[in-house]
C-alpha cells in the first residue's frame, strides 16, 4: 500500500510540474479544466493517505478495514489513470495534462492493483455490511467516542423518526429539537469557555455536525450559522462584542443567520452592492441579498455590506452584527425596513431559504465587527475554512445516510427468491459506497485536525469539501437506484436524501470554487 501511495505521489508531482509549465504561459481561467484536474489529482492523493493513516491507527482487528482501504486503492488508482470524475460528465485523464508518461510509470507500478479482479472483495465487504459489521469509526479517544455516541442517540432518538415529514412538509425545525440541541451544546462547541460555550475544536465539531446531518441536513447545518458568526466574533469582533453575543449564540438564545450572497454576484464578493452608512449614531442598510438560511427565525444576522463606497473591491466591505426580531409564520419579517421572500426548493429544507430587501434598516453603532469598517472581507475569509470543514462533515453525515437506506432496502427486499443485496450489481453499489464514504470521512477528519494546529488550511478543507460533496452525491444516487421506482416516490426517505446532497456541491463554495483554491494554493500561484 505504502507504496502505491508513493506511486500515487510522484504522479501528482509530474500533474503539478505540467501544471506550473502551462500557467507560465496562461492564465488559470484559461487553463481550467487543466487546473481543477490536477486539484482533483492531488484531492484523491490527499484521501488515500488519509485512509492509510486511518488503516494503520486501527489496525486488523476489523475485516472490513482491510477491504475498504483495498479498494480505495484499486479505484482511486485506476480512476487515476483511466478518468477521475470531477462532474457527471467531466473527467480529467492523463492527456489532459500531457502526463502520458508518467500515468505510464504509475500504470506499471500499481499493475497489481489496477489490473486485479476486486469482485470477490466487493462482494465480502457487502456481506459483511449485511451482518451489521462497519468499518471501524473510534478516536481511540474516550471524549470524542463518548461525543459521538451521545450524538448519535440523539439523532436516532429525536432527528430520524421525524425527519422526513418535517421534508414534506416544509416545515421549520421544531423549537422544541432546537432547545434539545442546545441542551446539548450543539451551537457553542467551538466557542471559549469563558463565553459559556464548550471550549471545544473542529474535529468535535465535525463529529456533531455529521451525526446530526445523517438524521436531517438541516439539523446538521442549524449549527453551521452558529459555528459562523461564533468564530466571525471569537477571531474579530470587540471585547464588548463577544461579552454580548457570544453567550446567547452558545445558549442557543440567539439563532444567527448568515447574509453575503446577493442576486447578481454569486462567489465575487468583491462586487457586493448593499451599502451600511452611519447616520445620526446608526447603520442605515439598503440593498438586496439572496439565498439567505434561516433568515426569518433568527435573531441575528452577520451582515456583509459595503460601507466605504470609495473604495474599490474587497477593501470597502465590513461585517455587521445587526440585531433583528425573530420572525413567525404570520409575519416572517417584522423589522422595519426588512422584508424577504421565500425561494421554494427541493431539498435542504428546515430552515429555509430567502431573498431579502434592506430599504434603511437600522443598526446601532457598535454592530460594525471589531469596530473597524473595511475588514469585512478579510474577517469573513477566516472563517470560510472551519465552514468548509463543517460542510464536509454535513456531507459525510448525509452519505452514511444514503448508505444505511440503500442497505436496509438491498436487504429486505426480495426479488427472484432471495434479498437483492445478493445481487452483484447491488453488492457493487453498497460496498463502493462505504468506500467512498470512509475516505470522505477520513479526508474530512484530516482537515479538521489541520485546522486544530493553527495553521493555515484552505487547501485541505477545499479538498475535504470537494472529495464528501461528491461521495453524498453519488452514494445517494446509487442507493436511490437500490431502491428501483420506490426510491423515486415521495413517500421513501431516500428521495428526501437525494435533494438533500445535491445542495453539497454548491454552497460554502461550488466544487469549480473548491478546486480553483486547491490548484492556486498547492501552486502558489496569483494568475
Amino acid at each position: 500500500m505504502i507504496a502505491a501511495l508513493n506511486a500515487a505521489r510522484a504522479y501528482l508531482g509530474a500533474a503539478r510540474e505540467a501544471l506550473a509549465a502551462r500557467l507560465a504561459m496562461h492564465p488559470i481561467d484559461q487553463q481550467q479544466r487543466a487546473a481543477h484536474g490536477f486539484a482533483w489529482i492531488a484531492t484523491s492523493v490527499a484521501a488515500l493517505e488519509a485512509v492509510t493513516d486511518w488503516r494503520a491507527v486501527n489496525g486488523d482487528g476489523n475485516p472490513a478495514d482491510a477491504i475498504v482501504a483495498k479498494l480505495a486503492f484499486a479505484e482511486t488508482l485506476a480512476q487515476m489513470l483511466g478518468g477521475l470524475p470531477m462532474g457527471q460528465n467531466e473527467f480529467v485523464r492523463p492527456a489532459d495534462l500531457g502526463l502520458t508518461n508518467a500515468a505510464h510509470d504509475l500504470a506499471v507500478a500499481v499493475a497489481g492493483w489496477v489490473e486485479h479482479d476486486w469482485a470477490q472483495s466487493r462482494a465480502d465487504l457487502a456481506s459483511l455490511l449485511a451482518e451489521g459489521c462497519w468499518p471501524s469509526e473510534s478516536f481511540h479517544d474516550a471524549e470524542l467516542d463518548t461525543i459521538r455516541d451521545q450524538f448519535r442517540r440523539f439523532t436516532d432518538a429525536e432527528i430520524l423518526p421525524h425527519a422526513h415529514k418535517w421534508h414534506l412538509a416544509n416545515a421549520l425545525i421544531p423549537d422544541e429539537t432546537v432547545q434539545a440541541m442546545a441542551d446539548l451544546g450543539t451551537f457553542g462547541v467551538c466557542i471559549p469557555e469563558e463565553f459559556g460555550g464548550l471550549g471545544l475544536d473542529k474535529l468535535v465539531m465535525c463529529v456533531i455536525t455529521e451525526e446530526l446531518s445523517r438524521g436531517w441536513i438541516g439539523a446538521g447545518s442549524l449549527g453551521t450559522r452558529s459555528e459562523i458568526a461564533g468564530e466571525l466574533i471569537v477571531l474579530g469582533g470587540t471585547e464588548a462584542q463577544k461579552a454580548d453575543w457570544l453567550p446567547r449564540i452558545a445558549s442557543g438564545e440567539v439563532l444567527p443567520t448568515a447574509v453575503f450572497t446577493e442576486p447578481d454576484t454569486g462567489s465575487d464578493l468583491g462586487s457586493l452592492q448593499t451599502r451600511a452608512r452611519l447616520h445620526d449614531g446608526q447603520w442605515v442598510i439598503s440593498g438586496a441579498k439572496t439565498w439567505i438560511t434561516h433568515a426569518s427565525r433568527s435573531d441575528m444576522m452577520t451582515l456583509l455590506a459595503r460601507t466605504l463606497p470609495d473604495e474599490k473591491g474587497y477593501g470597502g466591505l465590513s461585517m455587521l452584527l445587526v440585531p433583528k426580531p425573530r420572525g413567525t409564520e404570520a409575519d416572517p419579517f417584522p423589522a422595519t425596513g426588512m422584508t424577504g421572500s421565500e425561494i421554494e426548493v427541493l431539498g435542504y429544507r428546515g430552515m429555509r431559504e430567502y431573498a431579502l430587501q434592506f430599504d434603511s434598516l437600522t443598526a446601532p453603532a457598535e454592530a460594525l465587527l471589531g469596530g473597524e469598517q473595511g475588514q469585512g472581507f478579510k474577517q469573513l475569509m477566516r472563517t470560510f475554512e472551519g465552514a468548509r470543514i463543517q460542510t464536509a462533515a454535513r456531507a459525510v453525515g448525509v452519505a452514511r445516510r444514503a448508505l444505511e437506506l440503500g442497505l436496509t432496502y438491498a436487504t429486505g427486499r426480495k426479488q427472484f427468491g432471495q434479498a437483492i443485496v445478493h445481487f452483484p450489481r447491488v453488492a457493487d453499489k453498497l460496498a463502493m459506497s462505504l468506500v467512498d464514504l470512509v475516505m470522505a470521512r477520513e479526508l474530512t477528519y484530516a482537515a479538521a485536525r489541520a485546522k486544530v494546529t493553527g495553521k493555515r488550511c484552505d487547501i485541505e478543507a477545499g479538498m475535504a469539501k470537494l472529495h464528501a460533496a461528491r461521495t453524498a452525491w453519488s452514494n445517494a444516487d446509487a442507493a436511490l437506484q437500490i431502491h428501483g421506482g420506490n426510491g423515486y416516490a415521495l413517500e421513501y426517505e431516500i428521495s428526501r436524501v437525494l435533494c438533500d446532497a445535491r445542495i453539497l456541491n454548491i454552497f460554502e463554495g461550488a466544487a469549480e470554487i473548491q478546486a480553483q483554491v486547491i490548484a492556486r494554493g498547492l501552486l502558489a500561484t496569483r494568475n
